[in-house]
Parts: C-alpha cells; structure tokens; sequence
C-alpha cells in the first residue's frame, strides 16, 4: 500500500531521509501508482438523485473500492480521471466473514456450475455457510424485488459487497500449473472452484455454444455428420501431433490459421478451433503455436468437467489469499498498513540492507522482493511496458440464454481490424460469489492498441445494449442490458529482462504484475525461479505436515496407518469427473 496524498508523501520524505546513513543510499520507491490509466465509468441502470444510498454493512471508514458513480445523463455520461489520476489499488480491510474455508479434507473441491450457490460439502464452519448463502434470495427479496427484474443503481450499491471485481480476469487451466501447485502444497483446502460451463463463439451476429468433448461433439446440432467426424480426426490428431511431424513439417513457417485451411476443414471448423479451442491469434500465431495450444486445451478437458476450465468462487483475488494463509502456517509475518518508502542500498556492497516505512522504521533483511508499480520513473526510465485493454461490466442477464441461469462463460471475439486484437469475454453468474442475485458480471480483456474504451466500445455494442427504461417496456431485447461499464488500461510487466531496471542491488528481485494472458503459468514459474534464487535447496510450495503423522519427542506410539492415505488411495480409483481429487497423478489417467 502506498502513500497517496500530497500531505503524505512531505512528512514521509522527511521522516525516512533522516535514516540515511553516510555509508548508505535510497532508492526512493514510488507513491502514486500509475499502472492504471485512461478510467471511464458509466452507470445506466435507473437512478433517483434524490436519494442517498449506501452499501449495506458498510464500515464507517474511507474505503479504496471501485466505485460506482452517479450521472445525471447515465448513458452519456463518462467520469474521467484528470491527467495525473489512476485508480487505486489500495488494499481494503476484509471483515471475517469474507474469508471462505472449504473441507479440510478435500485437496480440490469443485462445485457443480449448475447449482445456484449452495455448496456441496456441508462444512460445520458456520462463516462458509453464511457466505454461501448470501446469494440465495428470501422470500422477502423476492417480494421486493421489482416488476419484470428492473434493477436500480439503489440496488447495485446496497448489494455492493455481493461484486468481487478482479482488475485482472483469468480463468485455471484444470491441468495447468496454477492447480498442480494448489494440490501439491494443500492451499487448495482454503479454496473452492466452479467448472466453466461453456465456450461461446460470436460469428455472423449469432451466438453459438461450441462443442468440445467427444460426447458435445455428437451430440451437437451445428454440425453434420461429416464436419464431426472431420473435427474429431482433426483433434485426436493435435493430441498426439509430435509423433507425426511429417503432417506439420512443411507448415511451420505460416500462421495456425492458413495451416488449418489446409487440413479440409470447413470454413465453421476453422472458426471454432481457431477461436474456442486453440483460442490464438489469426495473425500472428504459428502453426506450431497453433498445435500446441489445441493440444493443451484437449489434456485439460474431463479433469473437473466438460470444459478445460475452473474459476475460484470469490474472485481470482481469493487465490493470494490461500496462499498467503498457507506462508503464515510456516510463518510468515505481515506488516498491515506499512506503505514502504525507499530502499537503503549499502554503499560498499552495493546490496539492499534495508526499507523504510512512512514511520520511519527500519525493517532489516538479506533478500527484497518488490513488484514492479512501487518502483519510481527513474528507476523504470529504459523499461517498456505493454499495455491491457479492460472493461467490466454488470448485465442484467447472459449473451446466451439456456435453461440455466447460472452458466459461466468465455467468448473469443476475433479482431476486425488489422492493428487491432481479439477480445477475450469472461461472462460470470452469481453463483461465483462475484456479483448480486438476477445480474452477471462480464469481463473484456485484450492487448491495447488505444485506449480501453476506444478498444472495447466496438464489441460491447455488438454483445450488449444500455439499459434503458424503455427497455423494460419491451421484453423481446435479444441482447443483455448494461447497468454498470467501467474501462481502463492496465500496464502488463510481465517478461522484462531485470537488467531493463536500472541500478537494481542483486538481492533486489522484481515481480511482475499481472499479464495478459488466460491462464497463470507466467506467474508459477515466476515465482519459482524467484524462490529458487533465494533458496536453491528447497522444495517449492511443500505441503505442511499432516498433523496425524507428527510424533512427538518422547511419544512412544507409532501412528497407525493414516486415514488419509486410505481415503487418497480410494479416490485414485474415483472417475476424472469426481468433485473431489487427491494427487494429480494419481487422476490423471
């Protein structure tokens, strides 16, 4: 947490300048974070000015949330930040009951998408239960709730702690590193997930859901017979396509997508492999690259269900959390609301000794771990950073009616324009915990070319539509209303080569923010070279002792054989479709 007002930064300068000693020098860190810019809100759902409003259970204290804004002219207007403004990332206080606990006992429990919220395993932690059913509606909500789900600005604020809005939208790959980590090291305890349930595609103004295992497959009504039997052999071949390099070969040098004109498939086909599955660029992506990412997609189907991949209830934002109650079980400590000043640099050794915080206290250790947004212009001046395209948006229902409600989804809108780049939308249910009871929250990501609006706009007009009152009046709107948009670019810090950061100590290491990406890979293997460097002979991420295999010094009786191997050796034999795993190798087949 950084220091943010001018008051602020006068008295923290003074106070940690005094620390300095003659044989040492700062590295003044950044106050003010820019890693956001370029902030558009609008708010079109139905408001009435005169009436003050406020977030039900709300503290009495100064929050740094994304906030909801009134307009007078809701679907004209925009709140634009000044030239020197950015969102902030300031961490809030989460009160105890939005910490989530999941069953001890399971190592990764997935919940059925198709449930509205309930949860399966009926844990006696009464805070798990509680939140859980925060979005399961009383009757009472029912009788309040509006004629034809007409939703206020009123409502959107009072519910405000139903939204978790991640600044950054990713789903888990349910074979990717991110969930292997999670089972290794048993944080997936504190954690649980929701299948995502379907792979849209966009294309000539109809949305379409795709089908992706053998049995969708067969069972669609999109294709005929001859582009499922065409489609199959094309993907059991991308499953094992190292074995036959003689049928790619020759392709390596052209992009994926003229590669896949050659394969004699139709021109639907091409689409939905280029777009749903593979999920890669039209331009820019190799036929290797192409092939590679088919087959990823394919290994990660059936693990937890019909579709490659999983989302944490809660938010993405719940997983540093787990990971973080994980390093306090081995130690970890935490300074709360120290917002750290500079870094004191010895001289002679040219390593870091120290920071201070805007007390002037002085925190003492041999390795520095510092994200990349704390460090100052003068630090970053031969760095170049790529940007990310955001939006985020609360609808009043899904960009593809089922009979389901609760349907979590993902869309690749491919670009139109040369310059420009596809953009990948997250469509989420309330039964993710990330939004109110009769809304969805919908996220829009893309690599920047402009700004995010400028980036954006084109494919929200084509999904949505503002939520007018005269909308209400006709029930025949084929696409969902926007209540709530909000825009902004995002820096992407990811893959700068260290020696881009000019004067850094070697005991300083740079983490970056969040990429572009899907998936979490980039920010595993991260963190485990990272680790590596400061600890070369430990194990990454180990799972704590299990306290039924601990002996203590003069305990002369031997534990018996452990439940828990009996109950992992019983779940080996459990399908690949069981909401309950134990090792991954061990699920695997």
């Amino acid at each position: 947490m950084k220091g943010k007002e001018n008051n602020d930064i006068v008295i923290d300068s003074s106070l940690w300048q005094e620390q300095i000693l003659e044989n040492e020098e700062a590295i003044a860190l950044s106050r003010k974070d820019k890693t956001i810019q370029h902030v558009e809100v609008f708010c079109y759902a139905s408001q009435d000015l005169h009436e003050y409003v406020e977030e039900a259970g709300a503290l009495k204290k100064n929050h740094a949330c994304v906030t909801l804004v009134n307009s007078s002219k809701a679907a004209d207007s925009a709140c634009l930040p000044t030239e020197d403004e950015s969102l902030s990332t300031e961490s809030c206080e989460v009160p105890a009951e939005q910490t989530p606990s999941s069953d001890p006992e399971s190592t990764l429990e997935v919940n059925d998408a198709e449930a509205t919220g309930e949860k399966e395993n009926h844990s006696d932690d009464k805070t798990s239960e509680e939140k859980t059913n925060e979005n399961v509606p009383t009757a009472e909500d029912t009788a309040e709730q509006p004629k034809k789900n007409r939703i206020t600005y009123s409502q959107i604020v009072k519910e405000g702690r139903r939204f978790n809005i991640d600044l950054v939208s990713k789903l888990l790959y349910s074979r990717g590193m991110l969930i292997d980590l999670l089972i290794k090291s048993n944080v997936s305890r504190y954690a649980e997930f929701k299948n995502i349930t379907r792979i849209l595609a966009f294309r000539e103004g109809r949305m379409e859901q795709v089908p992706c295992s053998r049995a969708d497959v067969f069972n669609s009504k999109q294709l005929t017979m001859v582009e499922k039997r065409m489609l199959m052999k094309f993907l059991t071949f991308c499953m094992e396509y190292e074995e036959h390099p003689d049928e790619y070969k020759a392709y390596e040098d052209i992009t994926f997508s003229e590669y896949l004109k050659t394969q004699k498939l139709t021109p639907n086909l091409q689409y939905f492999v280029l777009h749903s599955i593979a999920m890669t660029s039209e331009t820019t992506s190799s036929t290797i690259d192409g092939l590679k990412a088919t087959k990823n997609f394919l290994h990660c189907l059936g693990r937890y269900g019909n579709t490659p991949f999983l989302f944490p209830l809660y938010g993405q934002g719940e997983l540093p959390q787990c990971f973080c109650r994980m390093c306090a079980v081995f130690g970890g400590i935490y300074c709360l609301r120290h917002s750290v000043q500079c870094l004191v640099v010895d001289k002679e050794s040219r390593k870091c000794k120290a920071i201070i915080d805007q007390f002037g206290q002085r925190i003492i250790s041999k390795h520095f771990l510092v994200e990349d947004s704390y460090f100052s212009e003068n630090t970053c001046s031969r760095v170049q950073y790529r940007q990310i395209s955001r939006a985020v948006l609360i609808t009043d229902r899904s960009v593809l009616k089922s009979d389901s409600d609760q349907q979590i989804s993902i869309l690749i809108v491919p670009a139109e324009e040369p310059g420009s780049f596809s953009v990948r939308v997250i469509e989420l249910c309330s039964s993710t915990m990330t939004c109110m009871k009769g809304t969805y929250l919908v996220h829009l990501t893309c690599t920047s070319s402009k700004t995010a609006r400028e980036d954006l706009e084109a494919v929200v007009e084509k999904l949505f539509t503002p939520y007018t009152e005269t909308g209400i009046e006709n029930e025949e709107v084929e696409k969902p209303r926007i209540l709530w948009a909000l825009y902004f670019n995002m820096r992407d810090s990811s893959d700068i080569n260290r020696n881009c950061y000019n004067d850094l100590p070697s005991n300083v290491y740079v983490c970056s923010g969040p990429d572009g990406g899907l998936g979490n890979d980039n920010a595993v293997k991260q963190a485990e070279t990272i680790f590596q460097s400061i600890c070369p002979n430990e194990d990454f991420c180990p799972p704590p002792p299990n306290p039924e295999d601990i002996v203590l010094d003069g305990d002369s009786s031997q534990p018996e054989s452990s439940e828990s191997s009996a109950i992992l050796e019983a779940n080996s034999e459990i399908p690949a479709e069981t909401t309950i795993l134990g090792n991954p190798e061990e699920t695997s087949e």
